[in-house]
């Protein structure tokens, strides 16, 4: 079978068609160090994760991330997704200043007028060093 690397892409393509994830570019690892998707409403719920020890509730719509193994450093980018509990509302995702470490990153969901903190149903981190 051979094999395309597509360094730009940072996947690769074998001769059947199907893509697999490459983990390096270029002898660069650009992996995802961490990933969790949890229910942020009533008690928080872990539904899949990778490095990622657990999820702490610090109040409405405010949770920590708590790695498993923490990063060399916190030269890190999170990414966000979520989704309101209630139809119909616009809310964004914010990394807090407040705790962002080697161990652990703090993430908010707001609405979009800035003034109240909500519980997102579906709340998906992802986190690349």
């Amino acid at each position: 079978m051979s094999t395309i690397i597509d360094g730009s892409a940072g996947v690769t393509t074998n001769a059947g068609g199907s893509v697999n994830p490459s983990t390096t570019i270029d002898g660069i690892n650009y992996s995802c160090r961490a990933w969790v998707n949890f229910n942020g409403t009533g008690t928080v719920a872990i539904r899949g994760s990778g490095n990622v020890s657990s999820i702490t509730d610090n109040s409405a719509g405010i949770y920590t991330v708590n790695f498993t193994t923490a990063m060399p450093d916190v030269n890190y980018s999170v990414t966000l997704g979520a989704r309101p509990a209630s139809s119909g509302t616009n809310g964004r995702s914010l990394i807090a200043g407040t705790t962002y470490s080697t161990s652990a990153v703090q993430i908010q969901f707001i609405n979009a007028a800035d003034t109240a903190y909500l519980d997102p149903d579906v709340y998906c981190v992802a986190v690349f060093r």
